[in-house]
């Protein structure tokens, strides 16, 4: 029987090892600008053209690399990180494995040029498909200057695998957000197709955030620190009202290194039970200092899951740790465990003098049923209008959870009561024949915005009110090419919505019958949110899908107490729509309990 097993040439070994490390253009950003980061840079530049599929470059100006050293970093497995199996079990650089160039130069054409600083000229070389085909002296800067040119360009496969340049853009942004958030003592420069999207200066991590996020940011964040034993921490943590319906500003380093953890984002995220409505998320960028050797990087190719030693006490810690931060930022309730004042304010008795027991005053003729004027609370009460006692609207009425609407309507051969009670400011409560129904004030308010919005689309003129003062609103540049996308559409319900540049746009105008003191940034957040959460399900109907993120956006919230009228004209307003079962999305928008089910519990 001939032999069936053959060890494979090294260029089909190394386009294998490729497709392991080098997944995408952005999987080579975030090597690159590792290496960079190790190589002491100060300054860094990423260069990419359309996606990353033609050009990625990245120029530092760290140690650079001897005529030897440049060769020898693109062979398989080289690295100037670790020497024995024992420093596996300790990393504190970002890149270790030694695969990276090598991957990067079996699946496209790899450029370097480096020199360091004891040399009068640096080294080119350039490799192509795994083959060199050229090295030659150069003048260049001291440090490196990688390009890594047409990726995949011998993997038909894989090239054909890779999304819109938008897209491939969105990654490579989220790679070079973690790890400009991980080092913001480092200046950074990114260029796409020749024009400069961001320039980072060197300074603190707050600074790094509100030049990443926006100036907006300022006031959303509140910091975050504890130090253990076990583990440090540091960073900030969002404000409960600014969480978002998507995730997306959710950092988590360990030792510089961005990781993936469901586990510690679900120790900060339970920190904010009952601060945040639910399927809301916090942002938050967080750094977590421990021993190497209590964490293993390497359980992922990319290296963006760690597994940790004590996991249960790292959970306990930042869950504690966040929650302190919004305690003791006037966010959340919060116990000063410091200072036991119960105890410190007792004064100390003098020396020699008897303990007394507290005197109590007591009046035996004292009558807490008796006002002054000896009107007691019993001749007030009066059980048929008892809801007098609460009238709607004051501070019993809410405390109580519920308003009434002193609402009639004709019934019958005479006067019927006919009452809409809110409760626990969520839902709306109506006697009806069958029993009693109870609808949702969000979901039936979204109903009725997305049949009035979708009518004023069908008409092509939408009415708009004209601001007295235009708003400047502020994106990260995801929300913002998203917000790029969908822009005309978004006019065309009634926004004067207009691009200055550099993620920056201006409001002049709204849809008519919106309340002109909204927030525009939160509105506009809102939209791009709600558009991207709907994106999956109406991929093929863009202006379907803004017209359900408006809906959701400008729908009255769970929490709005609401008047008679209000509560009225919601309802009426939901019954005059084509079906007010349902929300847009398909949930539920009101049920109705009969009297046999109340029947039934009162047994």
């Amino acid at each position: 029987m001939p032999d069936v097993i053959k060890l494979l040439p090294d260029s089909v070994a190394n386009q294998i090892a490729a497709g392991e490390v080098i997944q995408r253009p952005a999987s080579a950003v975030k090597e690159l600008l590792e290496n960079a980061v190790d190589a002491g840079a100060g300054n860094i530049q990423l260069i990419v053209s359309d996606g990353g599929k033609t050009l990625i470059q990245v120029v530092d100006n760290g140690t650079g690399m001897s005529e030897k050293d440049a060769l020898l970093c693109f062979e398989r497995h080289a690295t100037s990180k670790i020497g024995k199996a024992g420093d596996l079990f300790s990393i504190r650089t970002m890149g270790f494995r030694g695969e990276a160039l090598a991957s990067m130069a079996a699946i496209a054409r790899v450029e370097i040029r480096t020199r360091t600083s004891g040399s009068d000229l640096g080294t080119e070389v350039t490799v192509e498909a795994s083959k060199l085909k050229s090295q030659k002296a150069c003048n260049c800067p001291v440090g490196t200057s990688i390009s890594v040119k047409n990726l995949f360009f011998n993997t038909p496969a894989r090239r054909n695998f890779l999304k819109s340049d938008n897209i491939e853009k969105r990654h490579i942004l989220q790679d070079f957000q973690r790890i400009t958030i991980a080092w913001p003592g480092i200046e950074f420069k990114y260029f796409q197709n020749g024009q400069i999207t961001h320039h980072l200066y060197k300074g603190n991590l707050k600074q790094r955030i509100v030049n990443l996020f926006g100036n907006n940011y300022n006031q959303r964040l509140v910091p975050i620190e504890e130090k253990t034993q076990i583990v440090n921490i540091s960073g900030f943590i969002g404000k409960p009202e600014y969480a978002k319906k998507t995730r997306g500003e959710q950092f988590i380093f360990i030792n510089n290194r961005f990781v993936r953890s469901p586990y510690l984002s679900h120790a900060i995220e339970h920190a904010y039970d009952g601060l945040v409505p639910d399927n809301s998320h916090p942002s938050y960028f967080i750094f977590l200092l421990t021993d190497p050797d209590q964490i293993d990087v390497n359980v992922h190719p990319a290296k963006t899951e760690v597994k940790f030693r004590d996991e249960k006490y790292i959970y306990q810690i930042l869950k504690t740790a966040a929650r302190h931060s919004l305690g003791s930022h006037n966010i959340s309730p919060s116990l000063d465990f410091e200072r036991e004042t119960a105890f410190d304010d007792i004064p100390a008795p003098a020396k020699g003098q008897p303990v007394k027991p507290p005197a109590v005053s007591i009046n035996p003729d004292y009558n807490p049923f008796k006002k002054h004027g000896g009107d007691s609370l019993r001749s007030r009460a009066n059980p048929k209008h008892w809801e007098q006692l609460y009238p709607a609207g004051s501070a019993a009425s809410q405390g109580a959870q519920y308003t009434i609407s002193p609402e009639w309507e004709e019934a019958g051969d005479g006067k019927q009561e006919f009452r809409l009670i809110q409760l626990h400011s969520r839902y709306i409560l109506s006697p009806v024949k069958s029993g009693v129904m109870i609808i949702d004030q969000q979901r039936a308010h979204e109903r009725i915005l997305y049949e009035k919005l979708s009518a004023t689309a069908g008409k092509g003129n939408p009415g708009s009110q004209q601001l007295l003062f235009p708003e400047n609103i502020k994106l990260n540049e995801a929300d913002s090419e998203v917000l790029r996308d969908i822009i005309s559409t978004v006019k065309s319900m009634g926004f004067g919505l207009y691009e200055l540049g550099r993620d920056t746009f201006v409001v002049d105008s709204i849809p008519s019958g919106m309340p002109e003191e909204i927030n525009l940034q939160e509105v506009v957040e809102g939209i791009v949110d709600s558009f991207q959460i709907n994106r999956p399900e109406l991929r093929d109907d863009p202006r379907q899908n803004v017209i359900r993120s408006m809906a959701k956006r400008f729908a009255v919230h769970h929490g709005k107490v609401l008047t008679g009228q209000e509560m009225t004209a919601l309802v009426n307003d939901l019954f005059a729509c084509d079906i007010p079962q349902y929300t847009p999305a398909g949930k539920p928008v009101l049920q109705i309990i009969s009297t046999t089910e109340l029947s039934e519990r009162f047994k």
